[in-house]
C-alpha cells in the first residue's frame, strides 16, 4: 500500500461552519470527518491539549472528546488579550450516540454536495441519486464482515476483497455488506465526476466502511 493510501480521513470543507462550544468557549467546526475536524477557536492550543467539543444536528446534541494534533494562531491584534486559533483535532471518544449522528450528518451534507455537482453536469435534478449515496454508511447489516476496494484503473473497475478500510487514490472503499444497486450508483457516479467530487465519494465510502469491521 503506497503511502498515498496511508493518508489522513478525508475531511469536508462547510460552506456554513458550524456553530459549536468548545469546553466552556465558543468555536466554529470549519471541516468535518469520521475521524476529527478543523475548528477556528478563541486562544491559543498546544498539541496535546485535549477538550469537549459540542455542536447540534438536527436537534440532538454532538460530543466528542478531543485530541489537538496540529494548530496555528490566524488572528492576533497588536496589544490585545485574545488570538484566533485553526486547530485541527482527532475524535478520541464519542458521548453517547454521536458517533451515529456524525455518520448520518456526513453522509446527508456530502449526498447534497454531489447531487448539485451531478445537476450542474447534467441540468437533471439529482436528489434520487443522492438519497441513496447517502445510504452508505447508514446500513446496519452484518451479513457479511470486511471490505470491498474498487479501484478505477484504464476505464474499468477492478474489485477486490481488503484486509484494510483504507481509502484508495484511484477509487474507493467500502463494508462488504453493502447492496450492489447502492454500488453501482457510486462507481457511475465516481466516474462522472471531477477530482473534488471523487474525493467526497472516498468521504462517504469511509463511512461505509467505518460499520465494516
Amino acid at each position: 500500500m503506497t503511502s498515498d493510501d496511508r493518508r489522513e480521513f478525508q475531511r469536508l470543507h462547510l460552506a456554513k461552519p458550524i456553530l459549536a462550544s468548545l469546553d466552556d468557549g465558543s468555536a466554529l467546526v470549519l471541516d468535518i470527518g469520521i475521524g476529527g475536524a478543523l475548528i477556528e477557536h478563541y486562544g491559543a492550543a498546544l498539541p496535546g491539549d485535549q477538550f469537549k467539543l459540542l455542536f447540534r444536528w438536527q436537534g440532538e446534541d454532538v460530543a466528542f472528546l478531543c485530541e489537538v494534533k496540529r494548530t496555528r494562531i490566524v488572528r492576533e491584534q497588536p496589544g490585545a488579550e485574545t488570538v484566533t486559533s485553526h486547530s485541527g483535532v482527532r475524535f478520541v471518544d464519542a458521548a453517547g450516540k454521536s458517533a451515529t449522528l456524525l455518520t448520518d450528518m456526513m453522509a446527508t451534507f456530502v449526498g447534497k454536495v454531489l447531487s448539485a455537482q451531478r445537476a450542474n453536469a447534467s441540468g437533471e435534478v439529482g436528489g434520487t441519486s443522492a438519497a441513496t449515496l447517502a445510504q452508505l454508511g447508514g446500513a446496519r447489516r452484518a451479513r457479511t464482515r470486511g471490505w470491498l476496494t474498487y479501484r478505477y484503473v484504464d476505464g474499468g473497475w477492478n474489485v477486490e476483497l481488503s484486509r484494510s478500510p483504507l481509502q484508495p487514490v484511484d477509487g474507493f472503499t467500502v463494508a462488504a455488506h453493502e447492496d450492489e444497486d447502492e454500488l453501482q450508483t457510486l462507481c457511475d457516479t465516481y466516474v462522472a465526476s471531477d477530482e473534488e467530487g471523487r474525493r467526497l465519494i472516498r468521504l462517504v465510502a469511509e463511512l461505509s466502511a467505518k460499520g465494516g469491521a
